[in-house]
């Protein structure tokens, strides 16, 4: 749920710290006036790092959206199996590309004692 409130700077300044408790919810804002009129917007940290991390993915990928819908189509008519690997890519340019065995990635279910404790041993 967004939740917005609007308020004035003087109104801010008397209940600044309820405010930035309250911005710390998710969604939660404030859009300070001056006379009426918008002048400044408060919202917790987190929430401005995640904007300004979906504004910059949005200027690197422009086309984004388009490039998913192409990446599923591929993906269901199975065209992407013969797509390069980074493995070719590297070896495209000159990298020298360790052979070794295909690693599978999960979670073990072995079982390792480590000083007394048992741990989870990963593969």
């Amino acid at each position: 749920m967004n939740t917005k409130t609007t308020i004035s700077i003087s109104e801010a300044r008397k209940n600044i710290f309820d405010i930035a408790d309250d911005v710390q919810k998710p969604n939660n804002y404030y859009t300070l006036t001056e006379n009426g009129r918008p002048k400044a917007v408060i919202l917790s940290a987190e929430e401005f790092e995640s904007w300004q991390e979906t504004l910059e993915v949005m200027r690197d990928f422009p086309d984004l959206d388009k490039d998913v819908k192409e990446t599923d189509r591929a993906v269901a008519s199975g065209e992407c199996k013969k797509w390069a690997t980074l493995d070719d890519i590297l070896a495209k340019e000159g990298y020298i590309v360790a052979d070794r065995p295909k690693q599978k990635y999960g979670v073990s279910t072995k079982v390792q004692i480590k000083r007394g404790k048992r741990v989870r041993k990963n593969r």
